[in-house]
């Protein structure tokens, strides 16, 4: 796996490589989309198997920060409307031709189905359905009626990406302190890690390639960067 840094290093360099190659195909107004900022969960376990700040939670529920929502919405609106009058096909031209000087980073099949395939095991594994099943009964003590963890973050009732109920504050809030209660994280994240491993040795060759693929990418953008300087 390339690292946020590394993958933002990446997109940068191309962006810049697309950039002068849209300059020169008489299109010098056009400019790369701008970074998303963050949204949501700090973690990986957080974007994972659910939230876990506490403090947020007793803010926003299930809700991402208001000021971050709002920020992210700014940007898409930003990047969603192209003024530039650019032609796709030169732009479509220019991300192929960018290639050569920095490849994008390799999205392996085989990666995404590993992290797929054992996040699908892990709910199997006897101590994650037991501690499931603890977070439930202490859920179920609290007046709420969820089976597993995520369910109360997918209740349809807390949808609406504008509005945070009282109902969803507190649901969150009984949620997270079910977790902690029951070492839902650390279980999980214990139970699914031991299947990465052993599906990561059951793959070394082909992911072999793929780590040397993305550390040649990362180190064309590196030079790319420096050059620039």
């Amino acid at each position: 796996m390339v690292s946020k840094a590394d993958a933002r290093l990446v997109g940068v360099s191309r962006d810049q490589v697309i950039d002068v190659c849209m300059e020169r195909a008489g299109f010098p107004q056009w400019t790369p989309a701008p970074d998303l900022p963050a949204l949501g969960g700090k973690t990986e376990t957080d974007w994972r198997y659910g939230i876990h700040d506490a403090a947020l939670a007793a803010k926003r529920g299930y809700h991402p920060d208001a000021a971050e929502q709002i920020a992210y919405d700014k940007a898409m609106m930003a990047g969603a409307v192209d003024k530039s009058g650019a032609d796709p096909k030169a732009e479509e031209s220019c991300a192929l031709s960018a290639s050569g000087t920095v490849p994008a980073v390799v999205a392996s099949d085989l990666v995404q189905k590993i992290k797929a395939d054992s996040f699908k095991e892990s709910v199997k594994e006897p101590q994650v359905v037991a501690a499931f099943a603890q977070w439930s009964s202490c859920m179920k003590a609290k007046g709420y009626s969820y089976s597993k963890p995520m369910d109360a973050g997918d209740d349809p009732r807390f949808n609406d990406p504008y509005t945070v109920t009282d109902l969803e504050i507190a649901t969150a809030k009984a949620d997270i302190a079910c977790r902690t209660q029951n070492h839902v994280e650390k279980t999980w994240f214990d139970a699914e890690s031991a299947l990465q491993t052993k599906a990561i040795k059951a793959n070394q060759s082909a992911l072999a390639f793929v780590k040397t693929a993305n550390e040649e990418t990362v180190a064309k953008a590196k030079s790319f960067a420096t050059a620039r300087r």
